[in-house]
């Protein structure tokens, strides 16, 4: 694990700012340690000689101020830079999850991710208020210091530079053991994680087989694992904590001794004994607590190295795609109002050539080509198994594929899905909030009258926009809940009337009075300009369909 990773500084502004500050505080911490230690001295001696000292008192009070009024600065600053950094390194986390696409998010532990963003950057408070801060003042205030002591008094300052690289030696060496058990427990919270929403979403059909109590069981002996690797990185930290109060107190201990006996011999003056004895120990105590900290961070860099792997990933997809010109903008709202339907035909077909989906996860699907024109409803029909999903799945990038499928002359792959896809699958993933929250899903200006207008076409007239949905859209029927997934597509396709209409059974939950009123809608739709890809394995959607595109199991 590095001290400072420079992918840090470049994926967030706000660590630039922090360092930089902690330099000027490190500075200041340095300056106010020498010259307390000189006032101390100068008041001890003084007062030894009978001197009055009222002054070197009044001094050391203002100095001991300001070093608390330093170390508060750099706490604050610190938890400000941590909650920025945070803020930042989320949204560059989710911007580059979205350039990424469901295809690579769908292979991730999804629930890890989220326990990344979420408890693993809320973490960086120890590492920006505590670890940043002595890291810095270590760099600068102990040579200076060790600096100080050797032109006051040499064979001190040999000592100090003799016994100082011990210490970072054995933090090495426990840092590197360190970090393969917060490796450990880190993994271990992701997959713990994990296995609660796995649980969680499924408890319903655990419930029906009588296996929720086997469930629970696995949770808990997760959480168990996690318990243990947690106090085994406790027991390293410790272990830690004392070899550096250990080496430091042997090396001050041998400066002091040799101080005490060359004052002894009078080879040594009392006022620079005193004044190098005061310094010692602030000389090693940066360093001592770097240790200290080193393990309080450590769950907030493991946290920033699994975020730099996803920004990683998506800076090395963005540069081996080839330039795009004048793609549009990703993006939704009332920028998106000003596409319509005046493009030609030809920049909103969207054209597949042999495309054959080659995840591992779908193995002997057939090549599929087709055209889909502005105007006309492409039909995707076929058995359970033939590939009508996974084709869909593919023009999203949601899973990978060979041959060519573009949209306007454009490989769909260069492409963001909300560029050129109003999309409703199978499952709805509905979201808390309201009926008009979810039709307008990603529309920073919503449309009310669109909302409405695209629930009437989706024959779910009867909903309330204004009803509010629980967690996963829960308080809707399973054939309402699929409507409103249909809406939302319907309303994206109203805002970006040059997006292909992609729905995939769209009536699987609906009666056949409902389901003809849907066909309906569509069809008028697709008269009216739209380019729709229709996924059914109804008889009834030939009604409708333009050109069909059947598909069969390779046997």
């Amino acid at each position: 694990m590095k001290p400072v990773d420079i992918r840090l500084l470049r994926y967030a502004s706000a660590a630039r700012g922090f360092l930089l500050l902690s330099g000027v505080i490190g500075v200041a911490q340095t300056a106010v340690t020498v010259a307390f230690a000189w006032m101390l001295t100068d008041a001890v001696t003084g007062a030894l000689a009978g001197r009055d000292v009222t002054a070197s008192l009044f001094w050391l009070l203002g100095l001991a101020a300001l070093r608390g009024v330093l170390i508060a600065a750099s706490d604050a600053a610190g938890t400000r830079a941590a909650a920025k950094t945070g803020m930042q390194l989320r949204a560059a986390l989710i911007a580059a999850v979205g350039k990424l696409g469901p295809g690579w998010l769908a292979q991730r532990n999804q629930a890890g991710l989220a326990v990344t963003a979420g408890h693993g950057l809320e973490a960086l408070d120890a590492y920006f208020a505590r670890y940043i801060p002595q890291l810095v003042l270590t760099v600068i205030a102990t040579p200076v210091l060790v600096a100080v002591m050797w032109w006051q008094d040499w064979p001190s300052g040999l000592t100090a530079i003799i016994t100082l690289p011990l210490i970072p030696l054995f933090l090495i060496l426990i840092g590197i053991a360190t970090r393969t058990v917060q490796r450990t427990q880190w993994q271990t919270l992701q997959r713990l994680a994990a296995r609660f929403a796995d649980t969680v979403q499924g408890l319903s059909t655990l419930r029906l087989f009588g296996r929720e109590r086997r469930a629970a069981a696995q949770i808990e002996t997760t959480a168990d694992e996690y318990r243990r690797e947690t106090m085994k990185v406790l027991r390293f930290s410790f272990l830690s904590g004392f070899a550096m109060e250990l080496l430091a107190s042997i090396a001050v201990a041998l400066i002091a001794v040799a101080v005490g006996f060359r004052l002894l011999s009078g080879d040594l003056s009392l006022e620079v004994g005193l004044f190098v004895l005061l310094l010692a120990p602030e000389a090693f105590l940066p360093i001592r607590q770097v240790g200290v900290q080193f393990h309080a961070a450590a769950e907030g860099v493991a946290a920033t190295e699994d975020v730099f792997e996803v920004l990683d990933s998506a800076a090395a997809r963005a540069s081996a795609l080839p330039d795009s010109g004048d793609q549009v903008a990703v993006g939704s709202g009332s920028a998106d109002r000003s596409h319509s339907a005046s493009h030609s035909p030809e920049s909103r077909s969207a054209n597949a050539r042999d495309l054959v989906v080659t995840d591992l996860r779908v193995r002997d699907l057939p090549p599929v080509s087709f055209t889909a024109t502005p105007g006309t409803i492409t039909l995707i029909e076929g058995p359970s198994g033939a590939g009508k999903s996974s084709l869909l799945a593919a023009l999203r990038g949601a899973v990978d594929f060979s041959g060519s499928a573009t949209m306007g002359g454009v490989d769909v792959r260069e492409l963001a899905p909300s560029e050129w896809l109003a999309w409703s699958g199978q499952r709805p993933q509905l979201s808390r909030g309201t009926i008009a929250e979810n039709v307008a899903l990603g529309d920073e200006a919503p449309d009310a009258d669109g909302i409405r207008h695209a629930l009437d076409d989706a024959c779910a007239n009867d909903l309330d926009p204004a009803f509010e949905l629980g967690v996963q859209g829960s308080g809707l029927s399973g054939g309402q809940a699929q409507r409103v997934a249909v809406a939302r597509a319907l309303y994206r396709h109203s805002v970006r009337q040059d997006a292909v209409l992609a729905l995939d059974e769209p009536s699987s939950a609906l009666d056949p009075d409902t389901e003809e009123r849907l066909w309906t809608s569509l069809r008028a739709r697709a008269d009216a300009g739209a380019t729709i890809l229709l996924v059914s394995h109804r008889r009834s959607a030939r009604a409708i369909a333009d050109h069909v595109v059947e598909l069969g199991v390779r046997v």
